[in-house]
């Protein structure tokens, strides 16, 4: 079992306050609406167009909520949430005594996905610093993308990072900054861009680096460890040159196997359908 390792790469947020629940359920793409104590949520805040300024990980409290965000995100997230803010009564703050830790026993469970390692949100130096790459090979095999590795803010559609199938948006909770584009980008099949994990088993390329299946450029690197790497791509251009009879996945002239998650052929069929 791997050691408890402190994501430093991560800082926590509190907002707090009578308003605290209505204030950021009409703000992100996912309910937090009747959310038991220490359950978490997985979400992001969109920009009017539909692009992420940040996903998250939602923490509820006794008082309103930790929020467990990537820190080159959080001044551009704490500025829209005040700018949002008007008359609600909530208190935004940064708790910079606090870290969030994973590969934590008795944490609690990642929302993203049943096999990421659990969570837990406490003070600074609870545990010694150690490497995140067993962290990190996790998330890229299960396909789960991270803001700062994977794709920078205002950048990316939350269905390039996969986000509805990562149980980050409700689709039927109501009104959230962004939902117009996301809703139509669902009920037309229009989300062609998915990130998909790779095996290489002679050592992954950097990020940047184009993936090709055949002569198929299908997109590029966004993140790797060790012989494991993230690329986003265009899931129609895999779905021709599969079609075509393709096989080999090659980046910076290095093979690579598809992990296939369960639900790519769907996604593929949804968007070679429409």
């Amino acid at each position: 079992m791997s050691k408890p390792v402190c994501l430093e790469n991560r800082v926590v947020l509190c907002v707090d306050g009578v308003d605290a629940e209505t204030f950021l359920n009409g703000l992100l793409t996912n309910s937090v609406l009747n959310m038991e104590m220490g359950q978490s949520r997985y979400a992001a805040l969109l920009m009017p167009q539909g692009k992420i300024i940040c996903d998250l990980l939602l923490l509820k409290t006794e008082t309103g909520f930790l929020l467990d965000v990537p820190a080159q995100a959080d001044e551009a997230l704490m500025k829209r949430l005040k700018m949002f803010r008007l008359k609600a009564q909530v208190d935004i703050s940064l708790k910079d005594d606090l870290g969030v830790y994973a590969f934590i026993d008795d944490g609690h469970p990642d929302p993203r996905h049943p096999d990421m390692p659990k969570r837990q949100i406490g003070p600074k130096d609870l545990w010694e610093n150690t490497s995140r790459k067993d962290y990190n090979i996790t998330r890229i095999k299960l396909n789960v993308p991270e803001l700062g590795k994977d794709f920078g803010d205002n950048e990316v559609f939350p269905a390039d990072i996969n986000m509805d199938l990562l149980n980050g948006i409700d689709f039927k909770k109501g009104c959230f900054v962004g939902q117009e584009v996301v809703s139509r980008m669902k009920r037309r099949g229009t989300a062609r861009r998915r990130t998909l994990a790779f095996h290489f088993p002679n050592g992954a390329p950097d990020a940047t680096t184009p993936l090709y299946l055949g002569e198929t450029l299908l997109g590029e690197i966004s993140s790797s460890t060790s012989d494991y790497a993230l690329a986003r791509i265009r899931i129609d251009r895999l779905a021709k040159a599969q079609a075509e009879g393709q096989t080999e996945f090659i980046a910076a002239d290095k093979k690579a196997e598809l992990i296939s998650p369960d639900w790519l052929a769907e996604q593929i069929e949804a968007v070679t359908s429409s």
